[in-house]
């Protein structure tokens, strides 16, 4: 297991408390089984976060089954038990922890005005009165207590300053100051801190949190704006997912501490060649698509199209890129050709092909290329090397696809059958399968074609427009030898374009496995 590091810069640590298994889970949709909550908590522990959350144990039995293995197995990680200001909440969660090996106890209750008249329906004097009673009964059975005072960003001053000091009195050690509804400006929410930290009595006694939510998409510069004042620790979600528009997005606040370092003078534990594995793990469990252009893991955030930017990015990387997503556990491919590509572009990918080209080649070939870059978005690597192959008159890739066709029927399997000719033996395979879904059935094919094994790893689907002609574009990720290849399609016609995209993939892991041979 990956454990966190003491700061050796000098600079001060900040507390990563991940919420992407309580929190996080809470999004529409995103519900997963106590497995895969198993299965993620693992895989944070591994990127180094400082404290998991894995659940609301009172929820459900599931839940609490899921927060007692986590308990259990993650030894070297702080797990924290989340509970309403409530005794059976409070027993369920000091149930669910008790074997954990380092413990946290998180209480909330509501503090906003429009909260306590409309949603828990009490005065602030009874809010205070529970509060009050609640830490002290968590305090008899766990020394680490978080406190929330729920939607303090829309909370009269006077009475959040009455509620933190009365938590801190019973012996609340953290408190958690969240920005609930995503409300709050940067400048507010830094001075809210330093306001609570001036005027409450006892406060030097705790640690300070913040949790944001993302309504105003300002969840990142409100928790930096929060490390700014004081805080030492903050509550963040994988990719950003949480209730409503989500919470304070794990990669982007560490990679944000990350690359401005020397300004904010604050570090994490977080062991960065494994935030991409993590989202993505997170991506395909819970069944949330990674936008595009999402900050350090969507698929655009380090890739160029502008013929400008790509000339910059071949000559020297620090150009257009102030991080290194290698560094990120993201793999290199920087340069996406499409109609806004220059000729160094197109030349630089034809040369990674070990492809020597005369100027008059090149010039043809980047008729040929815009001539197709107009008609669809991007020129995948596979239909580049068609395009050289009909430029220099040569076959230059291993496999084609010949035909496919799928049957499918409501009431019985689905059944492909797909034919792949293979350059390098000179023969076309045909292979048949069925199976439960036709891209299921598709994938069994082309596996039985190959003259190498294949693990099918990951399918995203998108529309490229509207209507019944809209094309659809298929990015399909296989591993072989454990290497990851990733291949990009587009047809209208989804199962097409998803065998053409597990073929380009194949062409990549073919080309790969011929290089290392050489």
């Amino acid at each position: 297991m990956t454990t966190t590091t003491e700061p050796t810069t000098g600079n001060r640590k900040i507390t990563i408390f991940d919420t992407t298994l309580r929190d996080g889970e809470q999004s529409p949709g995103a519900s997963i089984t106590p497995e895969q909550k198993i299965v993620l908590a693992r895989q944070l522990a591994k990127l180094g976060v400082d404290a998991i959350e894995p659940g609301f144990p009172i929820s459900s039995p599931g839940d609490f089954a899921a927060v007692q293995q986590i308990s259990r197995e993650l030894q070297g990680v702080e797990i924290v038990g989340f509970a309403r200001a409530l005794k059976p909440d409070i027993d369920a969660a000091i149930r669910a922890t008790q074997d954990a090996g380092l413990r946290r106890l998180h209480l909330f209750i509501s503090s906003s005005q429009i909260l306590l008249e409309h949603q828990l329906r009490k005065s602030q004097d009874q809010v205070v009165r529970m509060a009050r009673e609640m830490v002290a009964y968590a305090k008899q059975f766990v020394d680490r207590i978080e406190f929330s005072p729920m939607d303090a960003s829309r909370t009269g001053e006077a009475f959040l300053f009455e509620l933190v000091e009365a938590v801190i009195e019973e012996g609340a050690t953290t408190i958690n100051i969240p920005d609930t509804m995503g409300y709050a400006l940067p400048d507010e929410y830094g001075r809210m801190f330093r306001r609570v930290r001036e005027h409450v009595r006892g406060s030097d006694r705790a640690v300070y949190s913040a949790h944001c939510h993302n309504d105003l998409g300002m969840a990142v510069a409100n928790s930096i704006a929060a490390i700014q004042a004081g805080v030492s620790q903050v509550e963040v979600t994988i990719n950003g997912i949480g209730e409503r528009a989500g919470n304070c997005s794990l990669e982007e606040l560490v990679m944000a501490i990350e690359t401005r370092q020397e300004a904010l003078g604050v570090e994490t534990g977080i062991v960065l060649p494994e935030l991409y594995e993590t989202s993505r793990l997170v991506s395909r469990m819970m069944h949330f698509p990674i936008a595009y252009n999402k900050p350090i893991v969507g698929r655009n955030a380090f890739q160029h199209e502008s013929g400008i930017h790509q000339d910059g990015l071949l000559k020297n990387r620090n150009t257009f890129e102030i991080m290194d997503p290698e560094a990120l556990g993201i793999p290199r491919n920087m340069i996406i050709l499409g109609k806004h590509s220059g000729r160094h572009a197109v030349m630089h990918r034809v040369s990674e092909f070990g492809i020597e080209l005369q100027n008059e080649q090149l010039e043809e070939l980047f008729a040929r290329f815009k001539t197709k870059a107009d008609v669809q978005k991007i020129v995948t690597d596979d239909e580049l090397l068609r395009l050289v192959g009909s430029t220099i008159n040569r076959t230059l890739e291993r496999f084609k696809l010949a035909d496919v066709q799928v049957v499918t029927s409501s009431r019985k399997h689905r059944v492909a059958s797909v034919s792949i000719v293979d350059a390098v033996a000179g023969e076309e395979r045909t292979n048949s399968a069925t199976a439960e879904g036709s891209v299921e059935a598709l994938i069994r094919c082309i596996k039985a074609s190959m003259p190498f094994e294949l693990e099918f790893i990951d399918l995203e689907l998108q529309s490229m427009a509207h209507g019944e002609h809209a094309q659809a574009e298929a990015a399909v990720e296989i591993a072989v030898d454990g290497r990851p290849y990733r291949g990009s399609a587009m047809d209208q016609d989804v199962v097409l374009a998803v065998a053409r995209a597990c073929l380009s993939a194949c062409n990549q892991a073919a080309r790969a496995l011929v290089a290392a041979e050489a």
